[in-house]
């Protein structure tokens, strides 16, 4: 196996192959490159020069497009001028306003990043650079939905994705200190920054009750958006809600290629694409046996439970605690998810028959149902 261990670089080599065979394994005319770091940006606009024609040259008129993510300290005009020109859209991680951003987010100074993460933001805009929010849910900022709804607004973010920390304290045999469901069924310490469970479900209720009120069609919610699309019988569009998966491989910097980014941890390296293409390793055994047990590992509690069509178990790597009949593999979020799923239902189901009928589903916010919940007082969890 190769392995390029004096540079945690990939070389002009390993991308060249990498494209390639990304290109190859496309069974679509549209191909989607997402560029994750660590910090996507340390790597120099250069080697995404050098993407960009190597794309050129193995697309053969494909229609390719690229997505990258970023925490936006190293945004300058020379990045923004270069993702405008070649029509990448940027994913910025920002946690809310300022307090709530800067309460993990901070520099190896101990300094809170948001006042650059603004002035990333603000240059995207100046050269009107496609981007959206990726914002991480932690035990602070879950408690001001409003406040970081409206905020996000404020700052010209029309989609929205949030992802909650689920995470447990403990150590492997390797030496790794932070745990995923797989690694080890025993229980463990959540860590104290991990978000409480009906406080998850709560901060998406709040959201989207001023959503559905007078922003169904101008801002999208990842959730609020898989939601419906599974209601109305179509795929989420994330992996977190569909049945299986198996399908977002991770690949390092030396062609190294794990399962998926949740699980790079020995016991899920499926191979080394310097020695099988990307083909072989996404339709292994290995990694075909990982995408359906997703679907065939969950407990009965989940297989049961009238909102399994919606979120079916969500994310293997959050299944960390037991059932009510004591059965593992039930997802730590499960509470806050059903307290969602029971609140916007009636508002999914109306947007779903409007869908059906041909009907934008913003009328909802002209309907009955809007206007009689929001003359209730609100609801108490």
């Amino acid at each position: 196996m190769y392995q390029n261990r004096k540079s945690l670089k990939m070389t002009d080599e390993l991308l060249e192959r990498f494209i390639e065979s990304y290109i190859h394994c496309q069974t679509t005319p549209f191909v989607q490159f997402t560029w994750h770091g660590g910090e996507s940006l340390l790597r120099g606009i250069d080697f995404y020069r050098k993407a960009l024609k190597l794309q050129q040259q193995y697309g053969r008129g494909r229609e390719i497009a690229n997505c990258i993510q970023t925490n936006g300290l190293l945004l300058n005009d020379e990045w923004c001028r270069f993702f405008k020109d070649n029509n990448f859209l940027v994913g910025i991680s920002i946690d809310g306003p300022e307090a709530l951003h800067d309460c993990y987010r901070k520099d190896c100074g101990g300094r809170g990043t948001f006042s650059r993460v603004m002035r990333g933001i603000e240059l995207l805009q100046k050269h009107r650079v496609d981007f959206n929010t990726l914002s991480v849910l932690h035990d602070k900022n879950v408690r001001y939905p409003q406040q970081i709804y409206r905020f996000f607004k404020e700052i010209g973010s029309c989609y929205m994705q949030f992802t909650p920390i689920v995470e447990r304290l403990g150590s492997r045999d390797d030496g790794l200190e932070l745990l995923t469901a797989a690694d080890n069924p025993d229980d463990r310490e959540m860590a104290p920054w991990s978000v409480d469970p009906v406080a998850y479900g709560r901060f998406y209720i709040e959201m989207f009750d001023e959503w559905v009120k007078q922003d169904v069609g101008k801002y999208f919610v990842q959730l609020f958006d898989a939601t419906l699309a599974c209601l109305y019988g179509t795929q989420p569009g994330v992996c977190l809600y569909a049945k299986t998966c198996g399908h977002a491989l991770a690949i390092e910097h030396n062609g190294d290629v794990f399962a998926c980014d949740h699980f790079v941890y020995p016991e899920y390296l499926r191979g080394n694409i310097y020695n099988q293409s990307l083909v072989e390793l996404t339709l292994s055994k290995e990694q075909i046996a990982f995408g359906n047990e997703k679907q065939n590992r969950l407990p009965m509690q989940c297989v049961n439970c009238q909102y399994l069509p919606l979120c079916n178990g969500e994310c293997p790597k959050n299944r960390i605690i037991k059932t009510a009949d004591g059965e593992p593999g039930l997802n730590y979020l499960c509470k806050g998810l059903q307290l969602y799923f029971r609140h916007v239902m009636p508002f999914m189901e109306y947007m779903v028959e409007e869908l059906r009928n041909e009907r934008p589903p913003a009328n909802i916010m002209h309907s009955n149902i809007v206007k009689a919940r929001h003359t209730l007082p609100p609801q108490k969890y």
